[in-house]
């Protein structure tokens, strides 16, 4: 990376780092000394680095932002219409912080806690995974989120457990100039099964940022449906990353919506660690106006026997720029990998433009592998079709968008994160169109 490592931006966010609680895990503490070690070294990235070249920092770099004040519940929170009722574990942040008060927390078999409350109870199986998936050492986002961690929100799916209902996780941001650094650690041990809906939201028009790390750790025959909602404020800046580990014969089943922020990137790494492993990533990102929704994937096939398949799909209207960069990696020896990646792309005006690129890199000769990417308008013939039976163009062109969006919202297994979600979809798209 090109930027110098001393950063103000870098200095301001580490300055305002937390302190641990008193008598902390070495651990934990030794972990946070690695990441802050790493976070001096390492240059922000810019639009030279490769993997940035389409995403411009700046505007977030020009920001003088400071931790978040102690949580506060403001009357009239608005949370509402983001609570999934399907769902009775919650946990609730405002601005980073953990709210008893809105959490609701329901074991039905599957532990839902704190990372701090679940440090003396399950300190050994958290040493085993938190910062161990989502490695810092070349990432100076997650080495920022490491040095700020103290706390965050533990899943965790006991060998043979069957979560029946949902657990949900709410990032609420309430507070303007401020950056916040969530953590999330879900692990299905052996045979296991859960759904995580993850959510994140502005309740306020200002400019923030949000730095979250996410890990997933899904154990032999388990099973993690994963679903993740960023509906930040227009202002904000949303980095995010998610690491997945999968054992022999699991299986994660992803789908990802980004509708907010001002600029969103969201790094998803899934590695195939043992044979038979199974993965399923689906994506949308409806931007409108001047947003830059930013999405790289990583799929990587260590072991034979391997399937996974991706379908990722932009709307782009106004001067909205979508980024999608997604990457299969088939190593040698993982034979029989059976692996699919598509990314399809619909322009609402001349103004908007997706870059887009699908990579894969095969090093093994007995596999079934494709992808394939197409960037597009609104079909001539649909709208006209439409039109013809009475409905009038812009009504043509909103449901025919809602259509494509639908695709990936529809397989969503909460029910009124479907509604909910459809709701938004026909919301942006008319306000786009």
């Amino acid at each position: 990376m090109s930027a110098a490592a001393t950063h103000p931006w870098l200095e301001n966010l580490l300055a305002g780092r937390p302190e641990l609680p008193a008598q902390p895990q070495a651990w934990l503490s030794r972990l946070r000394a690695d990441a802050l070690e790493r976070a001096n070294s390492l240059a922000l990235p810019t639009l030279r680095d490769e993997d940035w070249r389409f995403t411009d920092l700046a505007p977030l770099y020009a920001l003088a932002l400071r931790p978040a004040a102690p949580a506060a519940v403001p009357a009239g929170l608005g949370l509402e219409p983001v609570i999934a009722p399907e769902a009775p574990a919650r946990l609730v942040f405002i601005d980073g912080q953990l709210v008893p008060s809105l959490s609701s927390i329901r074991r039905d078999g599957v532990v839902v806690t704190a990372l701090g409350a679940a440090l003396e109870t399950h300190g050994r199986l958290i040493e085993s995974h938190l910062g161990q998936h989502a490695g810092f050492r070349d990432d100076p986002f997650r080495a920022i989120n490491t040095t700020h961690l103290t706390d965050g929100a533990l899943v965790l799916a006991p060998r043979n457990a069957a979560g029946s209902t949902p657990i949900q996780l709410v990032f609420a941001s309430t507070q303007a100039d401020v950056a916040v650094h969530p953590r999330c650690l879900i692990v299905a041990e052996a045979g296991s099964e859960v759904t995580v809906l993850e959510d994140y939201v502005g309740l306020h028009g200002g400019t923030y940022c949000v730095n979250a790390v996410t890990e997933i750790a899904v154990g032999a025959n388990a099973h993690v449906r994963h679903i993740r909602r960023q509906q930040e404020s227009p202002a904000a800046f949303h980095i995010a990353a998610c690491a997945v580990r999968l054992e022999r014969d699991a299986s994660y089943r992803s789908v990802s919506v980004a509708v907010g922020a001002r600029l969103s990137r969201y790094n998803l790494n899934v590695l195939q660690a043992g044979e038979g492993a199974h993965c399923q990533i689906d994506g949308l990102a409806l931007l409108n106006e001047r947003q830059l929704g930013d999405t790289h994937s990583f799929i990587d096939h260590a072991h034979p026997h391997g399937t996974s398949r991706q379908l990722h799909k932009c709307v782009a209207g106004g001067h909205a720029h979508a980024v999608f960069n997604g990457r299969i990696l088939v190593r040698t020896g993982a034979q029989r990998t059976d692996s699919s990646q598509s990314s399809r792309n619909l322009l609402l005006s001349r103004r908007a433009h997706v870059d887009t690129k699908p990579q894969l890199e095969i090093f093994a000769d007995d596999v079934k592998c494709a992808h394939g990417a197409t960037v597009g308008q609104l079909e001539a013939e649909e709208l006209f079709y439409l039109q013809s039976r009475g409905m009038s163009e812009p009504a043509a062109r909103a449901l025919l968008t809602y259509g494509f969006a639908a695709e990936v919202v529809d397989r969503i297994p909460i029910r009124s994160v479907v509604d909910a979600l459809h709701r938004t979809v026909l919301k942006e798209t008319r306000a786009t169109l």
